[in-house]
């Protein structure tokens, strides 16, 4: 693949080219995320299924994710194979899965390992648009990085906009989903790589540690950790929470689908991840997280007071949650590209999603045992708890010298 180097007059238009491109074809790929939550309402008119099953829909993908991470970090993928192929043979495995998928009952145990697949298969493809995205930052990193964490948001709404058209097949989502990961296969040979790479690491799967041994990237991961307990859990149950809301205060007539409304809450965070890279951008990258943070751990706890409550207002608390849930991501990702050794920002960007991963896995299966202890009114509560450690973690970061490595100097 050919470096295009900043020097390059047409520097500037291959830029806004690349981005475009692989901003898309994030999109297209991310719809594979939740093609089979945004199923559920369908799959629940003609099948019976589990709390655990359900849960198991979503976090089957976030188990894949894991495993896919923590391969490719060990072997140190993104930093030793080229990007454009790796992400490419990663969503023509997911379009492959998810089109199997086609052919099995919702009810069978082939589908949460067709999604586990799927989500293997999204390591080769989050991480490595990060890795792209970056070769192209010149004093915008964080807006870049936003850039590409508001695709993916924007692309795990997708299929709640489609289940909302209603009467909907529940094999639709998941075509939609091969569709995408199809296209973004194609669209990646089009994206170029800003600036020459650094050189390839020897293979040496102790590298990851750097990610916990080296202190400022230990903070800034643990920010992320903390981020993550809460992001997809919310994600995942904020769809069947707006209907109970709706169903409890309106009956069968409420005054908006809840379907639509997990998606403009899931999609709102797209303008989140823009205005936090802007902001980090000319404010810090540790400022922005930190009061991103605290108004989504906020809305965490106060949006169980909204629940049964006008649909006006549940919906507004949980827009803003949906906002600041994510407008923090990006700037986790652009700290560590800042802070870790250049030859090993795929592999450490790898590790911190690796880890963040396996913890959306318990706080996901969390929520539905919450609801059956506490209720709706305090299930979510308990995902305040990530960040409220996050806002410490990123709070010792800010007070650190190595801070200043962080978006030129803003911390």
């Amino acid at each position: 693949m050919t470096s295009i180097v900043r020097q390059d007059p047409d520097w500037a238009a291959r830029k806004f080219a690349s981005l475009t491109l692989l901003t898309v074809a994030i999109v297209a790929a991310m719809s594979a995320w939740f093609a089979t939550t945004a199923s559920l309402a369908a799959i629940r008119q003609h099948w019976v299924l589990t709390p655990f099953y359900e849960a198991l829909l979503t976090s089957s993908v976030q188990a894949g994710f894991v495993i896919g991470t923590l391969t490719s970090a060990l072997l140190s993928l993104p930093d030793r194979f080229d990007l454009q192929n790796l992400f490419c043979a990663s969503a023509l495995i997911a379009c492959i899965a998810n089109l199997l998928i086609l052919l099995c009952e919702p009810t069978s145990i082939a589908v949460p390992l067709l999604r586990l697949v799927t989500g293997m298969c999204m390591a080769g493809i989050y991480p490595v648009g990060m890795k792209l995205a970056s070769t192209w930052a010149k004093g915008d990193l964080g807006l870049l990085m936003g850039l590409l964490v508001g695709a993916l948001t924007l692309g795990s709404s997708l299929p709640h906009a489609l289940a909302g058209l209603g009467g909907v097949d529940w094999r639709i989502p998941i075509a939609g989903a091969a569709a995408g990961t199809l296209l973004a296969a194609m669209l990646i040979r089009f994206v170029a790589i800003g600036a020459p790479l650094a050189a390839a690491p020897p293979l040496q799967p102790r590298n990851a540690l750097q990610a916990f041994r080296n202190r400022p990237l230990l903070l800034a991961n643990l920010g992320y950790f903390g981020h993550m307990w809460e992001l997809y859990a919310m994600w995942a149950w904020i769809g069947p929470f707006l209907a109970a809301s709706f169903a409890a205060r309106y009956a069968d007539t409420p005054p908006l689908d809840p379907r639509y409304a997990a998606f403009a809450v899931v999609a709102a965070g797209a303008i989140g991840c823009l205005g936090g890279g802007w902001s980090a951008d000319r404010w810090g990258r540790t400022l922005v997280t930190i009061v991103s943070m605290a108004i989504s751990g906020s809305c965490a706890v106060l949006i169980g007071f909204s629940y049964g409550g006008p649909a006006a207002i549940t919906l507004a608390v949980a827009l803003v949650w949906g906002i600041t849930v994510i407008s923090d991501s990006a700037q986790f990702s652009a700290s560590v590209s800042e802070l870790s050794d250049r030859s090993l920002t795929g592999t450490m960007l790898t590790v911190q999603m690796c880890v963040g991963f396996l913890i959306t896995l318990l706080s996901i299966h969390l929520i539905p045992y919450a609801f059956d202890t506490m209720g709706w009114r305090w299930a979510f509560a308990t995902l305040a708890i990530g960040p409220a450690l996050g806002v410490v973690a990123m709070s010792r970061l800010r007070a650190r010298s190595e801070a200043q490595k962080l978006a030129g100097g803003k911390r």
